[in-house]
């Protein structure tokens, strides 16, 4: 496996060269399985080949519980929805549309882009697509007394609910579909060990990260720490340095689009 091209990132700045400056180079993927095309066609415009590196598979939640959870979620004033996941679950049992006077967020804009394919046509996202971009919302800053459905899943973006609670709304909760742990295949990891630097991680997830440290042997998981990290955000770039990566740049999102240019971009500067 060659390194990643060093006579592209020589080139002036073009689009000719950035489209090849990750050539040769792997991207690794955390996101969930069968959730990598998107990642993989981004990084494959830059001549990068991709990783699959799943740490969980999401799976639909759908039993008595769920579904009155959702149903109390749906009756809400402003309605919360976490990923597009989130939005193809509410999608795949309800017949979605917003109610009148009902107001929907997204996380995203893959998460708004979800909501109005499955018909909730006025949804508000973010520039800066995470958790507290979504919580800096003018909308949702002055919540006391309102009524807020959260569709997610458990774990992930936690931080959202109790914000918003602590600002005063009563938040009801719908976990429309869980994340399962997978183990790590032994091709997976046999390929991660093999790699050859520079490697970037994409990282879009900080308990997907934590999620694959700890599945992942002792010395792939060294092997992975040598991987140079494009972050989604500032908190997911201290979170990598404190599990001990040392080469991180920050994206201006989580798209994939986003991760892989900004590596590209990044691919002509030394490793530290």
């Amino acid at each position: 496996m060659a390194p990643c091209n060093d006579e592209a990132a020589r080139m002036p700045r073009t689009d000719t060269s950035d489209a090849r400056r990750l050539a040769e180079c792997y991207v690794i993927s955390l996101r969930p399985v069968a959730g990598h095309a998107a990642l993989r066609r981004a990084a494959a415009a830059h001549g990068a080949k991709l990783l699959a590196l799943s740490p969980w598979k999401l799976v639909d939640r759908d039993d008595a519980a769920t579904r009155d959870a959702l149903q109390a979620a749906l009756s809400a004033t402003r309605v919360v929805v976490t990923s597009p996941a989130a939005a193809n679950a509410v999608a795949a049992r309800t017949a979605s549309r917003a109610r009148a006077g009902q107001s929907w967020f997204a996380v995203g804009a893959g998460t708004a882009l979800a909501l109005r394919h499955a018909g909730i046509e006025q949804v508000a996202s973010p520039v800066r697509m995470d958790s507290e971009g979504l919580l800096a919302l003018p909308a949702l800053q002055h919540v006391d007394g309102a009524t807020i459905g959260l569709l997610t899943a458990p774990g992930g973006r936690n931080q959202i609910g109790p914000v918003l609670q602590a600002r005063g709304a009563r938040i009801l909760r719908a976990d429309v579909y869980e994340r399962v742990a997978v183990t790590p295949s032994a091709r997976a990891i046999a390929l991660l060990r093999s790699l050859r630097e520079p490697f970037w991680l994409a990282l879009s997830s900080g308990e997907a990260l934590e999620r694959t440290l700890a599945a992942l042997p002792e010395d792939a998981v060294a092997q992975l720490r040598r991987a140079r990290v494009v972050a989604a955000s500032e908190r997911l770039a201290a979170l990598a340095r404190t599990c001990g990566f040392a080469d991180i740049v920050i994206a201006d999102d989580a798209r994939p689009r986003s991760l892989i240019d900004a590596a590209a971009a990044a691919a002509r500067r030394p490793i530290r």
